[in-house]
């Protein structure tokens, strides 16, 4: 079951690609749709009968060089198949959306070229990638999915390639991604270096001396667990898009909407997410390490929530939402709550898909218009899409009954979990603050958003308006199943993802026991209303799917944060509905007037803090300079200056002397042999006369 899981969509990608003209196009589409929604019905049985134990499944000896001898493998324990059903689910789901989207596309010629077979082949096979990633049971095989989700991510932003921007946008992605993924491979090298083994359980094994060994790199003595760390987040930052490497990830929006949605919500941005939360036995040993992964959370969940607040394009919008909420399931990881991050990027997985196939079914009803500015009052015009996208809205901005941490929806749970487990972890500091900040920033863009769209008075053109049409069932369909996620899985798997220790520990497949009386006391002084600490993790790495150090007690202190921690969340979500609903449905005049009273910083935000002109000019501009440099003096001037010089210089130089000594006349040849005879007797008097 679980090999078909795996290759299922890998089948429907290769029958897609190269066998359409066998099956027709309607047939390629069914089939991969169809292998997609078996993967689909396999993983969530193997979600609910497996049970929380790891299991190695082999499919074929792969590679046996020296010490480095590793089995092409399936690692099946609970992290895997909570990404198994978040992918294939989302995955499955924008591949039946697709049928409606992908129906006539303006970008491509009707009759030229077959373009949907190409798009469901691409959508197949970025889902095998990432299969193949989070089932992976050693680095090599993860780095190989690594690098087929990039190469998927390429092909899928870049579909449109008619388009020069869609072109550019694929080629950032790719180019950004690649900065990430050499950081990944200096930490598989290292590992494979200090464990001698790429295979995770012999390095889960090692991580306690990891933490004891020293390794030198760039000059200096280091700690080889915190080396290792910092380079697998280097990885996680390109493919997640954290702050210095985000700016790919607006500028994916190029592709069509179901890619958005299938990178967003359930694939590429989620494995560097998946990769700190494999790698918890690191993780743990690497506190200077996990510090850093907060922070850069944090400042992320921040960042991105700041320019999503002046977005027009409805995608950005919820680009930079996915950015900001990446942040948060990283503050999770690097506070050490590796579940509570996983449920985030679970429930996530629901909302966003929602919001951004709620998003394409807006822009299919109104003819490819993406500016907000020219919607307006389509409540009545779609009323699934609208009931759809305000489930989204209502689960990304946290609606629930306060200090009930599970009675709301999906978001609710997940969001208001990370940011009490923020304020243990970053002892009420910049973590904590950032969060509460960034979803008071949600609730105002995504709100922003839904007034923007559906209330109000019709905006821009009015033919479009009046041709405004819901979706085809096909593409409402996707958003019903979504929609029963985004409003349930938060309350069904709370107490899986942060309840009480033993809980979590029982699920994720570990063992737990009673702590020692220091920690206790140690927790007590801390934190007294969580004085009563009864259960930490006695696994060893490496044993469960994720691990938590004994001395790690964030899980439980995060139940008994101050009241006021556990309602700020809440109290953020509705000011930020409150400022927004004054904004553009009290007095819609006040936006504008605001944005040119405030006139630099709302261009600081709308350019995106000036991060893709700060790049140009540290590292485009210079590169640039370079190769003309090179061009010019190098290649023109001095390569190609120095043939064309020998070719026309001196060649031709020599070849006029040698014409001049052609004379045709005897005298002027016996002339030269008898100068020639006279300096050899000469040469050979000399050295004969020197010995």
């Amino acid at each position: 079951m679980e090999s078909i899981i795996l290759f299922a969509p890998l089948l429907g990608s290769l029958i897609a690609g190269f066998g359409w003209k066998l099956t027709g196009i309607r047939g390629a589409k069914w089939i991969s749709t169809g292998l997609l929604f078996l993967a689909c019905a396999f993983s969530w049985i193997v979600f609910f009968t497996h049970g929380p134990e790891t299991q190695h499944i082999e499919i074929a000896r792969w590679i046996s060089s020296g010490s480095l001898d590793t089995s092409w493998s399936i690692r099946l324990d609970r992290l895997t198949s909570i990404m198994l059903i978040v992918v294939t689910t989302v995955s499955a789901l924008v591949h039946l959306y697709s049928f409606g989207y992908m129906a006539h596309d303006e970008n491509f010629r009707e009759g030229e070229e077959s373009y949907q077979p190409r798009f469901f082949a691409y959508l197949s096979f970025f889902t095998f990638a990432m299969l193949m990633l989070v089932t992976s049971d050693n680095l090599v095989q993860m780095f190989f999915g690594w690098e087929g989700v990039g190469v998927a991510s390429y092909l899928l932003i870049g579909f449109y390639y008619r388009k020069p921007s869609a072109n550019a946008a694929a080629m950032k992605a790719f180019v950004v991604n690649r900065i990430g993924d050499f950081g990944f491979a200096l930490g598989i090298f290292a590992l494979f270096f200090l464990v001698d083994s790429i295979k995770l359980d012999d390095i889960f094994a090692a991580s306690p001396d990891l933490a004891e060994t020293q390794l030198t790199f760039l000059w200096r003595e280091w700690n080889a667990a915190e080396v290792v760390a910092v380079l697998l987040f280097v990885g996680a930052m390109g493919k997640s898009a954290q702050l210095i490497l985000h700016t790919w990830l607006p500028d994916a929006m190029e592709g069509p909407t179901p890619v958005s949605a299938l990178i967003h919500a359930a694939t590429m941005v989620t494995a560097g997410v998946f990769l700190v939360c494999r790698m918890s036995p690191i993780m743990e040993f690497a506190p200077n390490a996990t510090a850093f992964v907060t922070f850069l959370g944090a400042a992320t969940a921040f960042f991105a929530a700041t320019v999503g607040l002046v977005q027009n394009d409805i995608k950005r919008v919820i680009a930079y939402s996915t950015c900001s909420q990446l942040g948060y399931m990283f503050v999770a990881a690097g506070v050490g709550v590796y579940s509570v991050a996983m449920f985030h990027l679970f429930t996530h997985a629901f909302f966003k898909a929602m919001l951004f196939l709620g998003a394409g079914s807006v822009i299919h009803g109104m003819h490819h218009e993406q500016d907000m500015r020219n919607y307006g009052g389509l409540r009545k015009k779609m009323p699934y899409t609208f009931w759809a996208m305000l489930i989204g809205t209502l689960a990304i901005t946290g609606v629930g009954i306060p200090l009930t941490g599970w009675i709301g929806f999906a978001g609710f749970a997940s969001k208001d979990a990370v940011i009490e487990s923020a304020y243990v972890g970053s002892q009420g500091g910049f973590a904590f603050w950032a969060l509460v900040v960034a979803a008071l920033f949600t609730s105002f863009y995504s709100w922003r958003l839904m007034f923007l769209t559906f209330w109000g008075k019709p905006r821009g053109d009015k033919h479009t308006h009046e041709h405004a049409h819901e979706s085809p069932n096909v593409m409402l369909v996707p958003l019903g199943v979504l929609a029963l996620g985004a409003v349930f899985a938060g309350a069904i798997w709370y107490g899986s993802f942060f309840g009480k220790t033993n809980e979590v520990v029982k699920f994720f497949g570990g063992k737990y026991g009673e702590p020692t009386q220091e920690l206790v006391e140690a927790v007590a002084e801390r934190s007294p209303k969580a004085s009563e600490l009864h259960y930490v993790m006695e696994s060893a790495p490496g044993e469960a799917a994720i691990y938590i150090a004994p001395e790690n007690t964030v899980l439980h202190e995060a139940h008994y944060v101050p009241t006021w921690v556990k309602l700020s969340p809440f109290v953020a979500m509705l000011i930020g509905l409150g400022v927004a609903y004054w904004f553009y449905i009290v007095n819609p005049a006040l936006p504008r007037q605001l944005a040119e009273q405030q006139r630099p910083l709302y261009l600081f935000l709308l350019n995106k803090w000036y991060f893709d002109e700060i790049y140009d000019f540290l590292f485009v501009q210079p590169a640039k300079a370079l190769g003309r440099l090179l061009w010019k003096r190098g290649d023109r001037d001095v390569i190609d200056g120095s043939i064309n010089g020998v070719a026309m210089g001196i060649v031709p130089f020599f070849t006029r002397l040698a014409g001049r000594a052609q004379s045709g006349y005897i005298f002027t040849y016996a002339f030269a042999m008898v100068i020639g005879i006279a300096i050899f007797i000469t040469w050979m008097t000399i050295s004969g006369g020197a010995q």
